[in-house]
Protein backbone atom coordinates (compact mmCIF):
# COMPACT_ATOMS: atom_id res chain seq x y z
CA UNK A 1 0.00 0.00 0.00
CA UNK A 2 1.28 3.80 -0.53
CA UNK A 3 2.19 5.66 1.69
CA UNK A 4 0.05 8.17 3.51
CA UNK A 5 0.21 11.37 4.82
CA UNK A 6 -0.76 13.16 8.66
CA UNK A 7 -4.39 13.31 6.52
CA UNK A 8 -4.68 9.93 5.71
CA UNK A 9 -4.45 10.85 1.67
CA UNK A 10 -2.29 8.74 -0.32
CA UNK A 11 1.03 10.17 -0.86
CA UNK A 12 2.05 7.88 -3.69
CA UNK A 13 0.79 5.01 -5.85
CA UNK A 14 -2.52 4.02 -6.15
CA UNK A 15 -5.99 1.83 -5.52
CA UNK A 16 -5.79 2.91 -1.37
CA UNK A 17 -8.46 2.65 0.52
CA UNK A 18 -8.38 3.74 3.87
CA UNK A 19 -11.10 2.47 6.22
CA UNK A 20 -12.26 5.84 7.47
CA UNK A 21 -12.89 7.33 4.38
CA UNK A 22 -16.78 7.18 3.51
CA UNK A 23 -19.94 8.91 3.06
CA UNK A 24 -22.05 10.29 5.91
CA UNK A 25 -25.24 10.77 3.74
CA UNK A 26 -26.53 10.52 0.21
CA UNK A 27 -28.31 13.65 -0.59
CA UNK A 28 -31.07 14.56 -3.21
CA UNK A 29 -33.45 17.92 -4.08
CA UNK A 30 -36.21 18.72 -5.97
CA UNK A 31 -36.51 21.65 -8.24
CA UNK A 32 -38.59 24.44 -6.36
CA UNK A 33 -39.88 27.80 -7.00
CA UNK A 34 -38.01 30.15 -5.01
CA UNK A 35 -38.24 34.42 -5.44
CA UNK A 36 -34.74 34.77 -4.03
CA UNK A 37 -33.28 32.15 -6.84
CA UNK A 38 -32.03 34.82 -8.87
CA UNK A 39 -33.21 35.01 -12.47
CA UNK A 40 -34.19 31.61 -12.83
CA UNK A 41 -36.49 32.00 -9.77
CA UNK A 42 -36.20 28.34 -8.99
CA UNK A 43 -33.37 26.05 -7.32
CA UNK A 44 -32.69 22.39 -5.95
CA UNK A 45 -30.45 24.03 -3.49
CA UNK A 46 -32.01 22.09 -0.36
CA UNK A 47 -31.21 18.50 -0.38
CA UNK A 48 -31.95 15.56 1.94
CA UNK A 49 -30.31 12.74 2.93
CA UNK A 50 -32.08 9.58 1.79
CA UNK A 51 -31.64 5.62 2.95
CA UNK A 52 -31.00 2.66 0.93
CA UNK A 53 -28.99 2.93 -2.16
CA UNK A 54 -28.99 5.28 -4.44
CA UNK A 55 -28.42 4.75 -8.49
CA UNK A 56 -25.88 7.03 -9.75
CA UNK A 57 -25.91 7.68 -13.52
CA UNK A 58 -23.99 9.62 -16.08
CA UNK A 59 -26.19 12.91 -14.53
CA UNK A 60 -25.93 11.71 -10.96
CA UNK A 61 -27.96 10.94 -8.26
CA UNK A 62 -31.82 9.22 -9.28
CA UNK A 63 -34.35 11.24 -7.77
CA UNK A 64 -31.68 14.48 -7.98
CA UNK A 65 -32.64 17.32 -9.87
CA UNK A 66 -31.35 20.58 -11.12
CA UNK A 67 -32.37 24.56 -11.66
CA UNK A 68 -29.46 25.71 -13.47
CA UNK A 69 -28.91 23.77 -16.43
CA UNK A 70 -27.06 26.54 -17.72
CA UNK A 71 -24.12 26.65 -15.26
CA UNK A 72 -24.35 22.71 -13.54
CA UNK A 73 -26.28 20.70 -16.38
CA UNK A 74 -22.94 19.45 -17.19
CA UNK A 75 -21.94 15.84 -16.53
CA UNK A 76 -18.88 16.93 -15.09
CA UNK A 77 -21.10 18.43 -12.17
CA UNK A 78 -22.92 15.18 -11.62
CA UNK A 79 -22.14 14.88 -7.85
CA UNK A 80 -20.66 17.40 -6.12
CA UNK A 81 -19.20 16.13 -2.62
CA UNK A 82 -18.72 18.27 0.67
CA UNK A 83 -16.68 17.50 3.89
CA UNK A 84 -18.27 17.23 7.49
CA UNK A 85 -15.13 18.34 8.66
CA UNK A 86 -15.71 21.88 6.64
CA UNK A 87 -18.90 21.72 8.11
CA UNK A 88 -17.66 21.73 11.19
CA UNK A 89 -15.04 24.93 10.84
CA UNK A 90 -18.03 26.82 9.29
CA UNK A 91 -19.99 26.04 12.61
CA UNK A 92 -17.44 27.52 14.49
CA UNK A 93 -17.39 30.28 12.06
CA UNK A 94 -21.21 30.66 11.70
CA UNK A 95 -22.21 29.84 15.54
CA UNK A 96 -24.94 27.69 14.32
CA UNK A 97 -25.49 23.84 13.55
CA UNK A 98 -25.03 23.17 10.06
CA UNK A 99 -26.74 19.72 8.85
CA UNK A 100 -25.47 17.48 6.13
CA UNK A 101 -26.39 18.58 3.00
CA UNK A 102 -26.90 22.35 3.76
CA UNK A 103 -24.52 23.57 0.86
CA UNK A 104 -26.81 21.33 -1.49
CA UNK A 105 -24.00 18.50 -2.15
CA UNK A 106 -24.96 15.56 -3.24
CA UNK A 107 -22.36 13.28 -1.01
CA UNK A 108 -21.78 14.25 2.97
CA UNK A 109 -18.40 12.67 3.50
CA UNK A 110 -16.21 11.61 6.49
CA UNK A 111 -12.07 11.77 6.84
CA UNK A 112 -11.64 12.46 3.53
CA UNK A 113 -9.79 15.46 2.30
CA UNK A 114 -11.88 16.14 -0.18
CA UNK A 115 -10.33 19.85 -0.83
CA UNK A 116 -7.19 18.21 -1.53
CA UNK A 117 -7.95 15.79 -3.76
CA UNK A 118 -6.61 16.63 -7.78
CA UNK A 119 -8.12 17.34 -10.48
CA UNK A 120 -8.46 13.60 -12.45
CA UNK A 121 -8.43 11.73 -9.17
CA UNK A 122 -10.83 8.84 -9.18
CA UNK A 123 -12.83 7.74 -6.26
CA UNK A 124 -14.64 3.97 -6.10
CA UNK A 125 -17.74 4.97 -4.21
CA UNK A 126 -19.84 1.82 -3.52
CA UNK A 127 -20.19 0.08 -7.37
CA UNK A 128 -19.53 3.88 -8.19
CA UNK A 129 -16.60 5.67 -9.89
CA UNK A 130 -16.05 9.13 -9.95
CA UNK A 131 -13.57 11.81 -11.47
CA UNK A 132 -12.75 15.30 -9.56
CA UNK A 133 -13.52 18.00 -11.78
CA UNK A 134 -13.30 20.89 -10.09
CA UNK A 135 -14.08 23.28 -7.57
CA UNK A 136 -17.23 24.44 -6.49
CA UNK A 137 -17.60 28.24 -7.26
CA UNK A 138 -20.41 30.06 -5.02
CA UNK A 139 -23.08 32.14 -6.42
CA UNK A 140 -25.93 34.54 -5.54
CA UNK A 141 -28.14 31.54 -4.99
CA UNK A 142 -26.16 29.85 -2.56
CA UNK A 143 -25.87 33.40 -1.23
CA UNK A 144 -29.03 33.76 -0.63
CA UNK A 145 -29.65 30.38 0.74
CA UNK A 146 -27.52 30.85 3.75
CA UNK A 147 -28.53 34.26 4.54
CA UNK A 148 -24.89 35.30 6.19
CA UNK A 149 -23.30 38.71 5.65
CA UNK A 150 -20.64 38.57 2.52
CA UNK A 151 -20.75 35.08 2.15
CA UNK A 152 -19.98 34.81 -1.43
CA UNK A 153 -16.36 36.42 -0.27
CA UNK A 154 -16.48 34.45 3.08
CA UNK A 155 -16.81 31.05 1.26
CA UNK A 156 -14.25 32.33 -1.29
CA UNK A 157 -11.35 33.27 1.13
CA UNK A 158 -11.84 30.20 3.57
CA UNK A 159 -11.31 28.01 0.23
CA UNK A 160 -13.48 24.79 2.08
CA UNK A 161 -15.03 24.61 -1.57
CA UNK A 162 -15.82 20.70 -1.84
CA UNK A 163 -15.11 19.45 -4.73
CA UNK A 164 -17.48 18.52 -8.21
CA UNK A 165 -17.53 14.98 -9.89
CA UNK A 166 -17.90 13.32 -13.53
CA UNK A 167 -19.41 9.39 -12.94
CA UNK A 168 -16.83 7.20 -15.03
CA UNK A 169 -18.59 3.89 -14.07
CA UNK A 170 -21.94 3.57 -13.32
CA UNK A 171 -23.76 2.06 -10.44
CA UNK A 172 -25.13 2.47 -6.62
CA UNK A 173 -23.89 4.64 -3.60
CA UNK A 174 -25.06 4.74 -0.19
CA UNK A 175 -24.49 6.10 3.32
CA UNK A 176 -21.83 4.07 4.99
CA UNK A 177 -20.03 3.18 1.99
CA UNK A 178 -15.88 3.58 2.12
CA UNK A 179 -14.21 5.66 -0.39
CA UNK A 180 -11.09 4.28 -2.00
CA UNK A 181 -8.67 6.78 -4.18
CA UNK A 182 -8.44 4.32 -7.16
CA UNK A 183 -5.84 6.65 -9.06
CA UNK A 184 -4.34 10.08 -8.68
CA UNK A 185 -2.45 12.06 -11.70
CA UNK A 186 0.76 12.79 -11.80
CA UNK A 187 1.21 16.61 -11.69
CA UNK A 188 -2.13 17.77 -11.85
CA UNK A 189 -3.64 20.24 -9.02
CA UNK A 190 -5.81 19.76 -5.83
CA UNK A 191 -9.02 21.39 -5.31
CA UNK A 192 -8.14 24.21 -3.65
CA UNK A 193 -5.24 25.50 -6.32
CA UNK A 194 -8.21 24.72 -8.70
CA UNK A 195 -10.28 27.14 -7.21
CA UNK A 196 -7.59 29.53 -7.26
CA UNK A 197 -6.59 29.06 -11.00
CA UNK A 198 -10.44 29.80 -11.67
CA UNK A 199 -9.54 33.24 -10.04
CA UNK A 200 -6.53 33.73 -12.19
CA UNK A 201 -3.74 32.02 -11.16
CA UNK A 202 -1.90 31.11 -14.39
CA UNK A 203 0.14 28.61 -13.76
CA UNK A 204 -2.03 26.29 -11.75
CA UNK A 205 -4.34 27.12 -14.75
CA UNK A 206 -1.99 25.69 -16.94
CA UNK A 207 -1.06 22.54 -15.20
CA UNK A 208 -5.12 21.91 -15.58
CA UNK A 209 -4.88 22.36 -19.02
CA UNK A 210 -2.21 19.64 -19.22
CA UNK A 211 -4.10 16.96 -17.77
CA UNK A 212 -5.72 15.20 -21.13
CA UNK A 213 -9.16 14.27 -19.41
CA UNK A 214 -9.84 17.95 -17.82
CA UNK A 215 -13.36 19.30 -17.73
CA UNK A 216 -14.79 21.35 -20.69
CA UNK A 217 -15.46 24.10 -18.28
CA UNK A 218 -11.82 24.74 -17.74
CA UNK A 219 -10.96 25.86 -21.19
CA UNK A 220 -13.61 28.18 -20.84
CA UNK A 221 -11.87 29.40 -18.03
CA UNK A 222 -8.70 29.51 -19.89
CA UNK A 223 -10.03 31.75 -22.55
CA UNK A 224 -10.85 34.38 -19.45
CA UNK A 225 -7.88 34.06 -17.53
CA UNK A 226 -4.92 33.36 -20.31
CA UNK A 227 -6.93 35.51 -23.04
CA UNK A 228 -4.86 34.90 -26.21
CA UNK A 229 -1.93 32.74 -24.03
CA UNK A 230 -5.30 29.82 -24.33
CA UNK A 231 -4.37 27.06 -26.27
Amino acid sequence: MAERSASGRAATGSSVTVASMRILSVNVGRVVEAEWAGRLGRTAIDKTPVPGRVRVGTNGLAGDERADLEHHGSSDHALYAYAREDYDWWQAELGRELRDAVFGENLTTADLDVNGAKIGERWRIGTVVAEVTGPRVPCGVFRNWMGERAWVRRFTQAGRVGAYLRVVEQGEVGAGDTVEIVSRPEGSVTVTESFRAYHGDRALLRRILAHPGHSAEWDRVAERVLGREAP
